[in-house]
């Protein structure tokens, strides 16, 4: 709340209890008063809400999308953490909320003497709901300039309510032919594609159970559900939170990891209309996070003169060293998000080419050497060989990139 009234947004708000202090204040995790208030407004910035264990009690998040009809869920997952597996990560998986195997028609059976020696579960799904989450993917990908929207289903297998859904979107994407790209691909198989080349897909829409499972999987690419905003969307009404749980331990210490949070509060400017001020806090989040990642802290002090200085005082702003956008939270002389990423990652090519290139002629001349030792020694001679030309490649990286990383930041793009 403290950030969207420093972008200048003014947000009228009414503060509404759920979850456990819920129960403590109205006896109940949902109260008609927060439901009301969600009623009143159409618009909702949720925190990670814990529901009591035990019966009696159903999950206020699928309440609150049942209650309000919220049948997507838009799930933007992008690479912002420098030094990852993959920096260049940019897609959204929207998912299907209210129809599926989520329904809740989840029952057991009694057979003989055990009570649930049976159990089924039955998944729904209708040609309107199918028709409205696909439209609703191929129009936030017209919106937002996205390329492709990729249909994830298991029609194979499936072939009543994943068929239905994939005749669906066949149909709606035809409508879109000229304008947005499409594809198909079998749920497995696309678990599978989006580790190995994330980069790749740019929307997805897919079903309810599938869609659950692929966000958390997207997320783990880019540094988990600690950096995973949400959006859940209706007709009527739109509720945006963190994908992550709550976190009752360590609530109240100042402590906890309020990336997502502030994600979905950036996505919850752009469903307002309020574009410029979510790319003011984009941008800002980027920053602070690339700036306290982008310097191995173990070579800090051989390092840091190189490195860009730290986090510039808040509401200061200049223009970035490469691109010259001007950029909130920037010292002079310094790089907004994206051109860290990218200068890092072509960094980190330099770093690496330079330092395979040495290692294999190190390498090389230590087994050289080897032949002419006595044969009794050449055993520890290899291992001591071995652990010099890996130390000779970790150092050799680490000190090319910085210096690769310094003179990249002088060349404006």
């Amino acid at each position: 709340m403290q950030v969207l009234d420093a972008l200048g947004v003014a947000f009228d708000w009414d503060e509404q209890y759920g979850g456990m202090s819920a129960v403590e204040q109205a006896g109940t995790p949902l109260p008609d008063a927060t439901v009301d208030s969600i009623r009143r407004t159409g618009l909702a910035l949720k925190g990670p809400l814990t529901t009591p264990v035990g019966d009696g009690y159903r999950s206020v998040n699928v309440a609150l999308r049942q209650e309000f009809e919220l049948y997507a869920n838009v799930r933007p997952v992008k690479s912002i953490v420098p030094g990852g597996r993959y920096t260049d990560i940019d897609l959204v998986i929207i998912r299907e909320n209210t129809e599926g195997m989520y329904v809740g028609f989840d029952r057991t059976f009694k057979v003989g003497n055990d009570p649930k020696a049976l159990a089924q579960a039955t998944s729904v799904m209708t040609r309107d709901g199918c028709r409205r989450i696909v439209r609703y993917a191929f129009e936030y990908a017209r919106r937002h300039d996205r390329r492709k929207v990729t249909v994830v289903h298991k029609a194979n297998i499936l072939k009543a309510t994943s068929g239905l859904f994939l005749e669906t979107a066949r149909m709606i994407a035809q409508e879109y032919e000229g304008q947005i790209a499409s594809d198909e691909k079998i749920v497995d198989n696309a678990a599978m594609q989006l580790v190995i080349n994330p980069a790749q897909f740019d929307v997805i829409v897919t079903t309810n159970l599938f869609g659950d499972i692929l966000s958390d999987e997207a997320s783990g690419l880019v540094g988990g559900l600690g950096l995973a905003p949400g959006a859940n969307i209706g007709e009527h009404a739109a509720i945006f939170e963190a994908v992550h749980g709550s976190a009752p331990d360590i609530a109240g210490q100042g402590i906890a990891n309020p990336s997502a949070q502030l994600l979905a509060a950036a996505m919850m400017l752009d469903h307002i209309g309020e574009i410029e001020a979510a790319s003011r806090l984009r941008r800002a989040l980027e920053t602070a996070i690339v700036k306290d990642k982008s310097a191995p802290r173990i070579w800090g002090a051989v390092l840091r003169p190189l490195s860009s200085p730290g986090l510039w005082p808040a509401g200061s702003s200049n223009p970035c060293a490469r691109c010259g956008q001007q950029t909130a939270g920037i010292a002079p002389g310094d790089l907004c998000a994206a051109c860290t990423r990218d200068v890092t990652r072509k960094a980190s090519r330099i770093g690496r080419l330079v330092a395979i290139v040495t290692t294999l002629l190190l390498a090389g001349y230590l087994m050289l050497t080897l032949r002419s030792m006595p044969l009794a020694s050449q055993t520890t001679a290899r291992i001591v060989g071995a652990v010099s030309a890996v130390a000779w490649y970790l150092l050799t990286f680490r000190i090319v990139q910085r210096i690769a990383f310094e003179w990249l930041k002088s060349q404006r793009s």
